[in-house]
């Protein structure tokens, strides 16, 4: 009996991944209603493994490092109970900010700009001092091996900024899509 709702359970499970995200409402004013873009969120948070990451220890373990090193240099800054937080309210700025077709468009070639320098940037350094993260080591740890605080530190912002914005563009060019009818390209505009 229990391995029979187990099943039932991880077939709920694929049926909804096979789905896709749930769709996003509008309300009478043309704006997007908060709880259909939180459970675009959710979906995302539960299906797309590069979104996800965000909730790996390892990932929250560098969050809350950044948001440390943020609050160093602006006391003031608001506090996020964890990475998913800080992606959630990320997203939900960016849509609100970015209303319109070409705003959202840019923004999200912004985003994808921002990733390819801290990619490029985590390579160059990964690559002079042998680092080899992975999901299951700690890139605090691990970047431990660079000498230069100074150097560290732009590593691992880097690191935080390549999960941010895979994950930030992920959802950002899925509602695209759906705001827009037609898949995010860079150069549409």
């Amino acid at each position: 009996m229990a391995s029979t709702k187990r099943d039932d359970a991880t077939n709920a499970a694929a049926a909804a991944a096979a789905a896709g995200p749930p769709g996003l409402r509008r309300d009478v004013q043309g704006r997007i209603e908060p709880s259909s873009l939180a459970d675009v969120i959710q979906w995302f948070l539960q299906y797309d493994r590069r979104v996800a990451s965000v909730n790996f220890p390892t990932v929250e373990a560098l969050f809350q490092w950044k948001q440390q090193v943020t609050l160093g240099e602006q006391p003031g800054a608001y506090v996020f109970n964890s990475a998913e937080d800080r992606l959630a309210v990320g997203i939900m700025q960016a849509l609100a900010e970015n209303d319109t077709e070409r705003t959202l468009h840019d923004w999200i070639k912004q985003l994808l700009g921002a990733l390819d320098a801290a990619t490029k940037t985590n390579e160059a350094i990964a690559g002079a001092y042998g680092l080899h993260p992975s999901e299951d080591s700690s890139v605090l740890a691990d970047a431990e091996k660079i000498p230069a605080a100074s150097e560290r530190s732009i590593y691992l912002t880097c690191c935080w900024l390549e999960t941010l914005c895979t994950a930030e563009a992920r959802v950002l060019g899925w509602a695209y899509q759906e705001l827009y009818g037609r898949p995010f390209h860079p150069e549409n505009f």
